[in-house]
């Protein structure tokens, strides 16, 4: 009787330890050792998300999604729109924009599409271990399509590259699924840089925004000089240690199975997990846009913090209402862009009143 008492007592403390640690921790806390970004060095993002919105608009002269005021892709600078009819599943859909006043060369890609069944074959191919890449694992189905990608795009963009002087930046960009594929897209451009050209490493990069988890921790930090994800408060993706297939399943019942992630995680020792290499994480340096603070109402002015983390990279979910909302591209393009108004602002109060700015 007393070892069954004592068993309880050990299983209620397990629990109770459980939903105070869950109840009590949120999306800041990933970060909360992390540098501040700097303006110059997160000032593309806005525009990035712009044009990543733009794979979803259906006419570029009438958008519906993208902001009336700052940044407007242009669209007689788009070279070319691909559909799902024109991938043919291979890839989601994505268009190729030179930006002459950036002096960039970007290839944005679409996030997940719930009715298309090509994206959920995407994600359904893999297995933890399946794919070795470069000294590391990678996701098989996301780098089969960006082997694809650049087979059917590599000679139009080294033509573009070319015609541009080689001056051009070259910036793959997608946002959930799409950063998946832009991610290892990139990866594969700078180990076969011939393939565009010759282009220099320094002129590659890739933002991967609400980042799926894509490639082992070791390439994961290898490529944070040319990958930066962008992950907006408690977004769920970049956190799910599960395979992702997992939650495509399971997709309609996402809330219960990120509860049960979460339970599982909970009593996983952090070095167990950094000890398998097979483990898949969000690719490259990370920022963090950070704007609900614990128990308060409400969104504050954005703090977007950097890193590029090895213990700690999103390893826990967020019990949160806002766990799926923040991994909306719209919400990532408004607090992104918020956040360099407010350093904008704060820049000039500075300006103007330097003793009274804290």
């Amino acid at each position: 009787m007393s070892v069954a008492c004592g068993m309880e007592c050990v299983v209620m403390l397990g629990c109770m330890r459980w939903v105070w640690r869950r109840c009590t921790y949120i999306g800041a806390d990933d970060s909360a050792t992390w540098t501040s970004a700097t303006p110059v060095e997160f000032d593309p993002v806005p525009r990035i998300s712009r044009l990543i919105l733009a794979v979803y608009e259906p006419d570029l002269h009438h958008p519906n999604f993208i902001p009336t005021v700052g940044f407007r892709p242009n669209p007689d600078w788009v070279v070319k729109r691909v559909t799902y009819e024109q991938t043919h599943g291979h890839a989601p859909p994505y268009l190729i924009y030179v930006d002459h006043d950036h002096k960039e060369l970007v290839l944005a890609i679409r996030g997940l599409n719930l009715v298309k069944e090509s994206d959920y074959k995407l994600l359904l191919d893999n297995k933890l271990g399946m794919q070795m890449f470069d000294g590391g694992y990678v996701h098989h189905g996301l780098l089969k399509s960006a082997i694809w990608l650049l087979n059917e795009e590599g000679e139009t963009l080294k033509r573009l590259w070319l015609e541009n002087g080689s001056n051009y930046d070259m910036v793959f960009a997608g946002h959930s699924l799409g950063s998946g594929v832009a991610a290892l897209l990139t990866v594969i451009v700078v180990n076969h840089r011939n393939r565009l050209g010759g282009i220099p490493r320094s002129k590659v990069r890739c933002y991967a925004l609400a980042p799926a988890r894509c490639m082992s921790l070791n390439l994961a930090v290898k490529y944070a000089d040319v990958i930066y994800s962008v992950v907006l408060q408690d977004d769920f993706l970049p956190r799910t240690a599960t395979p992702l297939e997992d939650i495509f399943k399971s997709i309609f019942c996402l809330p219960c199975l990120l509860f049960l992630v979460c339970l599982r995680d909970t009593f996983i020792p952090e070095g167990r997990k950094l000890r398998d290499p097979r483990r898949l994480y969000a690719p490259g340096r990370m920022y963090h846009i950070v704007e609900r603070k614990f128990c308060r109402c409400g969104r504050y002015p954005p703090e977007v913090r950097t890193a590029i983390p090895v213990e700690g990279r999103f390893e826990h979910i967020v019990l949160s209402c806002n766990a799926t909302s923040d991994h909306g591209i719209i919400w990532i393009e408004r607090e992104a862009d918020k956040a360099l108004q407010y350093w904008t602002l704060f820049k000039c109060q500075l300006n103007s009143n330097p003793t009274h700015v804290k």
